[in-house]
C-alpha cells in the first residue's frame, strides 16, 4: 500500500471508493429512471421490486423487502402501488394474514419482459469501457468487496439501523 493509493488513503471526497460507486450509480441510474418512469410508469423502487420479483415469485413480502433492501412499510406501499398497476398479485400466508406471497401477474411479466433488455442494454454499453479481461477482473472485485462488506456488516450489525435506501 502506498500513500498515493487513494482507496486506502484517500484524501477528499472523490477519492472515498463509495461516492465513487454511488456517482457511477446515480449517473447511470438516471438513464434507467427515464425508461421505468417515462415509458413504463414505474419508479426505480418498483422496478427493483418487479425485477426481483421476476426471480423469486411467491417470495413472502418480508424477504422482499430485505432483499428490495427496502424497509417493511416501504416495501407495502411499494406492492399496493404494483398491485394498484396490476402488476402484481398479493396471497396471504395460511399461517399468518399479516405476511403475504408476492407474484408477478401476466401484465408484470409483460412490464418485466420490456423493460430488463433495455436496461441490460445500458448495462453492456456502461460495461463496454472495459475489455473482457478488465470486465472479468472487474466482476471478481465486486465480489471480494461484496463478500468484505457483509463481513464488516456481520461484525457491526448491533451497530446499525435496518436497511432502506431511501430511494
Amino acid at each position: 500500500m502506498t500513500p498515493d493509493d487513494r482507496l486506502t488513503h484517500p484524501q477528499v471526497q472523490t477519492d472515498l471508493l463509495l461516492y465513487r460507486l454511488y456517482r457511477i450509480h446515480i449517473t447511470a441510474s438516471r438513464l434507467v429512471v427515464h425508461v421505468c418512469e417515462h415509458e413504463f410508469g414505474l419508479t426505480r423502487r418498483e422496478w427493483r421490486v418487479l425485477s426481483f420479483l421476476s426471480e423469486h415469485e411467491g417470495v413472502l413480502s418480508s424477504e422482499l423487502a430485505e432483499h428490495a433492501m427496502l424497509d417493511r412499510a416501504r416495501t407495502s406501499r411499494t406492492l399496493t402501488r404494483l398491485a394498484d398497476k396490476k402488476l402484481i398479485s398479493r396471497q396471504p400466508k395460511p399461517s399468518d394474514r399479516r405476511e403475504v406471497h408476492v407474484f408477478l401477474t401476466e401484465e408484470g411479466r409483460r412490464v418485466y419482459q420490456s423493460i430488463f433488455p433495455r436496461v441490460a442494454a445500458i448495462n453492456r454499453d456502461l460495461a463496454s469501457a472495459l475489455s473482457p479481461d478488465e470486465r472479468a477482473l472487474l466482476d471478481q472485485m465486486v465480489n471480494a468487496l461484496q463478500g468484505r462488506v457483509h463481513e464488516m456488516v456481520a461484525q457491526s450489525k448491533h451497530l446499525l439501523p435496518p436497511i432502506d435506501s431511501g430511494e
